[in-house]
């Protein structure tokens, strides 16, 4: 039986990216190290949905 209460691992990690960008954006204009720092954050969650649609497939 398939759990309802399951999340999704991808929606979570596509929600976590989001975050990341609009934080590495807000940053963008005040501290340039910082918001480079969120950008790489926010690449690596997307290697991570990467990899998750790679095992689906």
């Amino acid at each position: 039986m398939m759990n309802l209460f399951k999340k999704d691992p991808k929606k979570k990690l596509a929600k976590q990216y989001e975050k990341l960008m609009q934080e590495a954006y807000k940053l963008s204009t005040v501290n340039r190290r910082l918001s480079d720092e969120k950008y790489a954050e926010a690449e690596e969650v997307v290697k991570k949905i990467e990899a998750l649609k790679n095992q689906k497939a």
